[in-house]
């Protein structure tokens, strides 16, 4: 009986593939850069207006959804027991899987149940990391637990359980996901123990290429770029943001300045690629592709800025132009990404105040989300231009996921899917 339904729900997803034009199958979408090219979500909503579902989640992660056709993908490390004193309770580490068209459970999986060896930041939960998928395959990353490789209805492929445990700067928890690039799937690792960046072959699981890092904690998430023919492994890093050849692992490029415990990942276009950071200091960096060796202090770094850039939500690149919060705060800048030329800068947007968030565009708006449930919609352009303040009255830490004509956000107690009412 349980196949029977497991084979009618796949039924059900492969026909209503025809119906969605695009997918979200990586937290930063298709290319990376936070923008969805041909979607268009609503810009206004409320807990009551232009909800299409809402679906109850069982604990507040900062890891956001993707989406792949018609179905919906979420990461959770739910509490089997309660507190213990001295350390976390036991968790299960669950994939769930929603139909997009009602938010229908179609299944679940718990990948494992543990109990972490560290604690977590009070704003962090212990599934931080973002799954992924190719439409072939669900990927999900827990870190310390180990990285699962599923079907799309849900059945386990392949697991790695043998990374060890990441010990996190102040026990901040962990949260770094991973990337999928042609057979490849990159997993980052850096933490106060020996860091590493890993390839794997994305249908076994088995080691390609692992490259070690001196890197501590950091949190980014890698972005895979091509110059002159050949795709390099783009990594944040508190002492380098570095290029790696995608095919071998082998360094490329370096360059120096970034700050403290690094969370925003990269974005590239036209041949370079922009990395920052924002806790105890800033440093902003758009470096050309083609530089080898160490290239901080020469003319392969375009632009750079040293004030006012993001620290937890990553950048936001869509049609030539840089988004980008101070730190956590919700005051916004925006560059010319060819040249560093301000549009504006660290302009306060009311509403969005705490932001974790990343920026994201779609249909000719920039969505800006902050911790307290607000998203406000701004004009993509050139000068600030505010359109609507949307409000779930919920908390929210991981980034919204923009598909066709649907907006998906995770909040600290419900998934939501905003469309526009019929």
């Amino acid at each position: 009986m349980q196949k029977t339904a497991a084979y009618l729900a796949l039924v059900l997803v492969t026909s209503s593939a025809s119906a969605h034009a695009e997918n979200w199958g990586h937290w930063r979408g298709p290319s990376g850069n936070g923008a969805a090219v041909n979607a268009s979500p609503p810009i206004e909503w409320s807990r009551t207006r232009n909800i299409k579902w809402k679906v109850a989640l069982p604990r507040r992660e900062n890891s956001s959804p993707i989406i792949w056709e018609n179905q919906v993908f979420v990461t959770v490390a739910a509490p089997v027991d309660g507190p213990k004193a001295g350390g976390p309770s036991t968790f299960a580490f669950r994939v769930l899987c929603y139909d997009r068209s009602n938010g229908q459970l179609l299944w679940h999986k718990t990948a494992t149940v543990a109990k972490p060896h560290q604690e977590t930041h009070s704003t962090n939960g212990f599934a931080g990391a973002s799954p992924c998928t190719d439409g072939q395959h669900l990927y999900a990353h827990f870190g310390s637990r180990g990285l699962f490789c599923y079907s799309m209805n849900g059945e386990l492929k392949w697991k790695r359980e043998d990374f060890g445990k990441m010990e996190t700067l102040n026990s901040f928890g962990e949260g770094s996901s991973p990337t999928l690039e042609g057979d490849m799937i990159l997993v980052p690792f850096d933490h106060q123990g020996p860091s590493a960046l890993y390839a794997l072959d994305k249908l076994t699981g088995e080691t390609i290429w692992k490259v070690a890092r001196d890197e501590p904690t950091g949190w980014a998430t890698p972005l895979v770029v091509e110059h002159a023919g050949r795709k390099q492994v783009v990594m944040n890093g508190q002492n380098y943001a570095r290029g790696y050849d995608l095919e071998t692992g082998k360094e490329l490029w370096r360059c120096g300045g970034q700050t403290v415990r690094p969370v925003a990942s990269p974005v590239a276009a036209n041949g370079m690629v922009f990395v920052g950071s924002g806790f105890q200091g800033a440093f902003l960096g758009a470096f050309h592709l083609n530089g080898r060796g160490d290239i901080e202090g020469t003319d392969k770094v375009a632009w750079a800025m040293d004030r006012d850039v993001c620290d937890i939500s990553s950048p936001l690149l869509s049609s030539g132009r840089i988004y980008f919060h101070k730190g956590k705060s919700g005051m916004l800048s925006c560059v010319d990404a060819a040249t560093g030329t301000p549009h504006y800068t660290s302009r306060r947007i009311p509403g969005v105040d705490r932001t974790y968030a990343s920026p994201i565009a779609a249909g000719g708006h920039v969505y800006l989300t902050s911790v307290t449930g607000t998203t406000v919609v701004i004009k993509d352009a050139d000068e600030l231009t505010i359109v609507a303040t949307n409000d779930l009255e919920e908390a929210i830490g991981g980034t919204p996921a923009p598909v066709d004509n649907e907006l998906f956000i995770r909040g600290e107690n419900h998934l939501f899917c905003i469309a526009a009412s019929e």
